[in-house]
């Protein structure tokens, strides 16, 4: 009983976070004239994360590194299939050329990459600073 009430309250206190968050951002743009899109788009972005991030530092702090790989993982099946599949079947994409011949290669490899480091029940810091530096080269470039 206590687990649903401890789950109901972190339920009323994410959406009331979420409203002050949202609140206090698109006040922050409007004083500061950045474009209402770009604020929104940020906030959207970290008000995703966050509580995925929260998970995976209490679980890394307790010393449960799968759950922590388990919900990055995840998050990004989710993010992936659902949300990207979700938006297509609303506003249909073309695919152009180089995603296909470059970005889902790409992608294909970096998953199996992934599935092979953790084959031996651990991630290193080197694995993890060769994603890190291979997500950013992708933004990035």
């Amino acid at each position: 009983m206590t687990d649903y009430l401890l789950t109901l309250g972190g339920l009323i206190a994410l959406v009331i976070g979420a409203e002050l968050m949202v609140r206090g951002s698109v006040d922050l743009a409007l004083r500061a004239r950045i474009s209402p899109l770009v604020v929104g788009l940020t906030v959207v972005s970290i008000g995703t994360s966050a509580p995925e991030l929260l998970v995976s530092l209490f679980a890394a702090a307790k010393g449960s590194s799968s759950i922590a790989i388990g919900n990055v993982v995840g998050s990004n099946i989710i993010n992936i299939s659902f949300i990207l599949g979700l938006s297509i079947l609303v506003f249909p994409l073309e695919v152009d050329r180089e995603a296909k011949r470059i970005h889902w290669p790409v992608v294909m490899i970096v998953s199996v990459l992934f599935w092979w480091l953790v084959q031996d029940d651990a991630f290193a810091r080197w694995e993890g600073a060769v994603f890190h530096c291979a997500s950013w080269a992708m933004w990035v470039g």
